[in-house]
């Protein structure tokens, strides 16, 4: 049921539908209720936590996968070079836990901090934190850590937290869809909400020349279970099933088709939690998935299962940029 709804609404949002007209006045009502809300942010009306460290902001005004993973990750990276100590805040969703902040690491059990948290966090090594309050997350760190920067992974929306950059991160291929807001569009705040951001990096190719384009880079699949890595074309004249449970599944699969791999597809919902009967497919088929699915699926593994790692590039223009600005509002 879910699978069906979350294919309907992305025909509805990224396809010449009529349904979506229907939707638009609810659509009003919406970034009506979004604008009336950051105004009582930015009048102080509603409290905007200020901290003792900068805060970088990574999000999308669009709901559904644009690779704000992997550009966290390149980030959290680029900072560590450039002689910072960061931290990452997220929300953690998909995890469990009964209380929160939590505490994020490579061990930790992904039922309760959630799968994209525990990727970051295994990916980067640096002191992570969860919790539906980023303030939260965000204080759990500084007292905890000696980091003095932070970034806040999927944290455009909360005017809870005062930032000092803020880097919206677009899907190339998808761009905004129709255009509309929730529920007749897939945007959580209007596109003219791009105008405040700092930067705009589209995963794929860029149309505007304020936007910097970020590649997904990834032909190398490793083994759950035994770490063996062999390039993507060794399986070219293999059937393989592809199974991905992400914002944007048809990305990944497209990147299968085009490096050549007949694939049987299988899609899940976003942090959907993996049994055992979900990857095993009753044959001795390779079962490929995203790096994301695999930090769910290790201890149900067999050496039929691989994952696709993917490292994010960007410009060189796009970091020493970034740098200067936050050197120039701190």
């Amino acid at each position: 049921m879910k699978k069906t709804l979350a294919q309907w609404a992305l025909d509805v949002w990224y396809k010449d539908s009529k349904i979506a007209l229907l939707l638009v006045p609810l659509s009003i009502v919406f970034s009506g209720m979004v604008r009336v809300r950051k105004f009582l942010y930015q009048r102080g009306l509603f409290k905007s936590h200020r901290l003792s460290v900068p805060v970088i902001v990574v999000g999308n005004i669009s709901v559904g996968g644009t690779g704000k993973t992997p550009l966290v990750i390149w980030l959290a990276r680029l900072l560590k070079d450039a002689g910072y100590r960061p931290g990452i805040i997220s929300r953690g969703y998909g995890g469990e836990a009964k209380s929160w902040p939590q505490w994020v690491d490579a061990n930790s059990d992904v039922s309760q901090v959630g799968d994209e948290a525990l990727l970051i966090a295994g990916a980067t090594h640096c002191p992570m934190a969860v919790a539906p309050s980023r303030v939260a997350a965000a204080n759990l760190l500084i007292s905890q850590s000696d980091c003095n920067v932070l970034i806040s992974d999927d944290g455009l929306q909360h005017y809870a937290l005062n930032r000092t950059i803020e880097i919206a991160v677009i899907d190339g291929e998808r761009r905004f869809g129709n255009g509309y807001c929730l529920p007749a569009g897939p945007l959580r705040e209007p596109m003219s909400r791009l105008q405040a951001v700092d930067f705009v990096v589209v995963n794929g190719e860029k149309k505007l020349s304020h936007e910097f384009s970020m590649r997904l880079a990834g032909d190398t699949l490793i083994n759950l279970l035994t770490g063996e890595q062999k390039p993507l074309q060794e399986f070219q004249q293999i059937g393989c099933h592809a199974l991905a449970g992400i914002g944007n599944p048809e990305r990944f699969f497209k990147v299968l088709a085009t490096a050549g791999l007949p694939c049987t597809l299988h899609r899940f919902p976003d942090h959907y939690r993996y049994q055992r009967h979900d990857i095993d497919f009753g044959d001795d088929k390779p079962v490929l998935m995203t790096e994301k699915d695999a930090v769910k699926c290790r201890q149900l593994a067999s050496q039929q299962h691989w994952y696709l790692p993917v490292q994010a590039q960007l410009a060189p223009d796009f970091a020493k940029q970034l740098l200067t600005t936050l050197r120039e509002k701190t």
